[in-house]
């Protein structure tokens, strides 16, 4: 096949987190070549037509669909796939309103509200003018639309009432707008899910262990855990995906709500769900990633890994999901 792969333009001037999408599209035009598939590469700005028109001229049978923003902005993902549909074209993962739901982490709280999927309580700042108080600390402080752990800090946590308020409206200002969502301490979890012949098959779980934390220090997977190699909390912070069997209730229980949450937001092709457990072994469901990262250090190829997968037998099935046609 021909295949083109869609990725956000970056520049030497972008962050980390944004430069990170060139190591996912060298990964994925390795495994496809390996494939046997041609391969050309298309950088997306919000300059649509002009992306349009390259995608025309490469003529492809399908995109591989590896845009995470759009000028920078993350609530501009669902840009990509709605392009895409417009052009006719089949691509990879999810679908423009599996992106347009998941990225807005309120719009996907409402959503696993509704359909009775445990997340935790939150309080945005439209709540507290209305007099909505019905959060109490400790909780955190969350973007609404950002990814990667941009803006998640230890200055996130919130412990006391009278700081709420403020403290959403000084991080809105410094990172977009934000809300405040109940922080549950103990064990997090993530889980990643990959089509198999059309149908979802849950990877093995990894828990991400905190090690070595101070009492006072929040255990987070904050922005300096994921990108700053010479932190404490990237050192600290570990993957882990090994488990005593009195663990293996629990490991179930978050693969049937994986499975849950891919049905409830019609996902496809391959995603990841972040979980938090509380000290009474309560499931709480912080975040739906569709299209996570696929970068060869990123949760989920670890996950792949942990199910003996090599990468190309990973893009295999994701090119081989049937879905990728439906919205065409």
């Amino acid at each position: 096949m021909r295949i083109s792969i869609l990725y956000n333009d970056v520049s030497t001037a972008s962050s980390q987190d944004d430069l990170d999408v060139l190591a996912q599209v060298n990964f994925v035009s390795e495994a496809l070549r390996k494939l046997g598939h041609a391969t050309s590469s298309i950088a997306l700005t919000l300059d649509l037509q002009t992306a349009a028109n390259s995608i025309k001229r490469t003529n492809p049978d399908l995109v591989f669909n590896l845009v995470e923003s759009i000028g920078g902005v993350e609530k501009f993902i669902h840009f990509a796939p709605t392009l895409l549909e417009h052009l006719k074209i089949p691509y990879t993962g999810g679908s423009a309103h599996a992106l347009y739901l998941t990225t807005n982490k309120l719009f996907a709280k409402e959503v696993m509200h509704s359909a009775n999927l445990p997340t935790p309580s939150w309080l945005t700042q439209d709540s507290i003018a209305s007099g909505q108080f019905n959060l109490n600390p400790p909780c955190i402080i969350k973007p609404v639309c950002d990814d990667a752990s941009v803006g998640i800090d230890e200055n996130s946590i919130v412990n006391n009432i009278q700081q709420l308020e403020e403290t959403l409206k000084n991080r809105s200002a410094r990172f977009g707008e934000c809300f405040a969502e109940a922080y549950i301490p103990g064990r997090e979890f993530n889980l990643s899910i990959l089509a198999n012949s059309g149908s979802p098959e849950v990877l093995p779980a990894a828990e991400i262990r905190f090690v070595d934390f101070p009492e006072s220090k929040p255990r987070i997977v904050g922005y300096q855990a994921k990108w700053n190699e010479n932190s404490f909390e990237y050192k600290n912070t570990i993957r882990s995906f090994e488990f005593n069997t009195n663990v293996q209730p629990l490991l179930k229980q978050l693969s049937e709500m994986t499975l849950r949450c891919w049905e409830v937001f019609k996902l496809r092709g391959y995603a990841r769900v972040d979980f938090r457990v509380d000290t009474q072994n309560n499931i709480w469901i912080l975040e739906i990633n569709a299209n996570p990262c696929i970068s060869p250090d990123s949760g989920f190829v670890a996950a792949t890994r942990q199910a003996a997968l090599t990468f190309e037998q990973v893009v295999a099935r994701i090119l081989a999901d049937p879905n990728n046609i439906q919205s065409i």
